[in-house]
């Protein structure tokens, strides 16, 4: 008989345990990031994540001979994705486990089985519903600081994956660690003044009514639906999840920090945009178990709204095709690097860059800069 057994989450209380296991696991790691806990209920929850429009998932929990939790993971299949880049793939995400690779092989057998009922070919991951959640295992940089949108994983989880049968490399990423300059790059200056006089492109800084009544809230993820749809495993956000996404994080953010660039020769024409928020990750590891109450509060409003914190990510960023070789990049870092600079932020995080996307990579050429993280995506034949 095996000694571990798999269960299917059911109930409410099942995906409590669910998302509470990684704060079990990782408890008094100092690199980890968790997840805020009511964040992980809504996006796992059915009723209240607009992704089930166009996905289903199925969670897991595996637990050893003595009832105890031992790992997690989900089962995501989504469909829009699959349609738009003609795959019948099955997704592991939230996936998390003990040093047992007796452990782990059976999370991803159940990941695999639930795929091949529902007619899947290939299993994938780590990936979330859509790429708003964190992906791609981390490999390399362990002894790094992780950050909001991003996974943390101990050393031993790639480990497990290299010895599964069939289990092969589908994506690379990397992320980059930026030192905040004391004076802006006379190169994006140059840029910037250049393409405001040739082009006709300039900055736009929103306010919340801009955001929430103006439609510029959609208008920037409408704008990241443009430039994200060629990306790995991307799937087009809907107009709901749009609107969630707006009204969970917009009226907390400092959009300040959020830098927009329009074409006016277009009719203010939106085509590029930057949302950056002070990093989190400090504030997030003080909050009891993913809790705001009864102190992680304070710690996450000192960040955002004081800016005590040293670091800042650059949660989201993008800029129409047509309109990069054109240095719409330049002018948003022109714009933002002065304001890094008033808050006292001494560096920046790029999130998961895919590893063949030199484009994105060569913005950074004009900042000091190093590749402190790397992450995979494996994929599997079912």
């Amino acid at each position: 008989m095996p000694s571990v057994k798999i269960r299917k989450v059911e109930s409410k209380n099942d995906l409590k345990a669910f998302i509470n296991f990684h704060y079990s696991l990782y408890k008094g790691n100092k690199f980890d990031v968790p997840a805020l806990f009511s964040d992980e209920y809504n996006t796992l929850s059915k009723e209240k994540n607009a992704a089930f429009e166009f996905c289903e998932a199925e969670y897991f929990m595996a637990f050893d001979e003595n009832g105890v939790m031992k790992g997690r993971v989900a089962a995501i299949i989504n469909h829009r994705a699959n349609e738009r880049w003609n795959r019948r793939n099955v997704r592991f995400g939230w996936i998390d486990f003990v040093d047992d690779k007796e452990v782990s092989a059976a999370l991803l057998k159940a990941v695999e089985d639930y795929g091949r009922e529902k007619g899947m070919t290939e299993i994938v991951g780590p990936l979330g519903f859509t790429d708003m959640d964190p992906e791609g295992m981390l490999t390399w940089g362990f002894d790094q600081l992780g950050t909001m949108p991003t996974i943390y994983n101990y050393p031993y989880y790639p480990e497990h994956i290299s010895v599964l049968e069939g289990y092969e490399k589908d994506n690379d990423y990397v992320e980059f660690k930026l030192t905040v300059p004391k004076e802006v790059p006379e190169k994006y200056n140059k840029i910037a003044r250049m393409i405001q006089t040739r082009y006709n492109l300039h900055v736009r800084k929103l306010t919340r009514k801009d955001v929430f009544q103006g439609g510029y809230g959609y208008k920037m993820f409408e704008l990241l639906n443009a430039t994200g749809k060629d990306l790995y495993g991307y799937s087009e956000l809907s107009e709901r999840q749009i609107k969630q996404y707006i009204d969970m994080y917009f009226p907390f953010v400092d959009l300040d920090l959020i830098t927009v660039v329009e074409d006016r020769n277009a009719g203010n024409k939106m085509v590029g945009v930057g949302i950056t928020i002070p990093s989190l990750s400090v504030a997030l590891q003080k909050c009891r178990r993913g809790r705001l109450l009864p102190f992680g509060w304070w710690h996450v409003l000192r960040a955002l709204k004081f800016n005590k914190t040293k670091g800042v990510d650059l949660l989201l960023m993008g800029v129409l095709p047509e309109y990069r070789v054109k240095g719409a990049n330049a002018l948003m870092f022109a714009d933002l690097i002065p304001r890094y600079q008033a808050r006292g932020f001494e560096w920046g995080e790029s999130q998961v860059e895919m590893e063949s996307n030199e484009h994105v990579q060569s913005q950074w050429q004009h900042l000091d800069y190093v590749m402190h993280k790397r992450r995979r995506c494996y994929r599997k034949i079912l």
